[in-house]
């Protein structure tokens, strides 16, 4: 399937709008739909006027998951050629959730009824997560007799802590908006879809007023430091800006500041 018949792309000045759009499958994943989110956010990524990517999805489910009917074709045969295949295929289909984490835009998921399986392993990657109160959540994969292995298991426990996160991912159980707000899944449990996606925009909106390269560093400080010790990462930053400093949107806001107005940053 094409992008256009999985998603819906729509730009709002510096925000774009990504849409799951496939409500009669409940928005379920599959291979063709992680390997269109490797090239759509590699466009997000290197296009200057995308500040802030929001995902969110038509119809009754935010997704349902992985589409199980594709998976047996990627357990066919019981060789050891064949299941070398299968561990290229899962890393090849991991990318389609690391491109989210590695995009240098903020991208903010906008979470309404059912999340589960890859779902959460797709909203772990993204930066903010919002959800309204008639949200599912489930890391379901333990009902099915499989691990986990699209991101959920690395990602989730620094966004929640190893306590919630083994109780969740070791009984498959369904949580709700309330849970994940009080875990710190989410920052935000909003009334009704409208209220989401006007949440999601207020939060876009004002990450789009921020300068581009300070909001580019600062995520990508952010998850060098999840992954490295807090010294290294105090180097890393220190080099980061050593590297940006000066730059013309700083000038700006100094400017600004002084001539007392907003800023315009131009991400240069």
């Amino acid at each position: 399937m094409t992008h256009e018949e999985l998603f819906k792309i729509e730009k709002e000045g510096y925000i774009t709008w990504l849409t799951l759009n496939r409500p009669e499958q409940r928005n379920r994943m599959t291979i063709g739909f992680l390997e269109s989110f490797m090239e759509l956010f590699d466009q997000f990524d290197k296009d200057p006027d995308v500040r802030a990517v929001i995902i969110k999805a038509e119809g009754k489910s935010f997704t349902a998951g992985m589409d199980v009917s594709e998976l047996s074709s990627l357990l066919a045969g019981g060789g050891a050629d064949s299941r070398e295949q299968l561990r290229k295929s899962i890393l090849h289909l991991q990318e389609g959730i690391n491109v989210i984490e590695r995009c240098r835009k903020p991208v903010i998921a906008a979470v309404h009824s059912h999340c589960i399986g890859g779902g959460i392993d797709m909203i772990s990657a993204c930066d903010i997560r919002i959800a309204s109160k008639d949200v599912v959540f489930s890391i379901r994969e333990t009902k099915i007799a499989i691990v986990a292995d699209l991101g959920t298991l690395q990602r989730l426990p620094h966004i929640i802590g190893d306590g919630w996160f083994r109780e969740l991912a070791l009984t498959g159980r369904d949580f709700s908006g309330e849970e994940a707000l009080k875990m710190g899944l989410i920052t935000h449990l909003l009334e009704d879809r409208k209220a989401l996606y006007d949440k999601a925009k207020s939060i876009a909106e004002e990450i789009v007023t921020c300068s581009p390269l300070a909001i580019q560093g600062v995520k990508d400080v952010i998850l060098y430091d999840r992954d490295s010790s807090v010294h290294a990462g105090l180097e890393y930053v220190a080099q980061k800006n050593a590297t940006l400093l000066p730059s013309e949107d700083m000038i700006e806001a100094l400017q600004a500041f002084k001539e007392k107005r907003p800023p315009v940053f131009k991400g240069k």
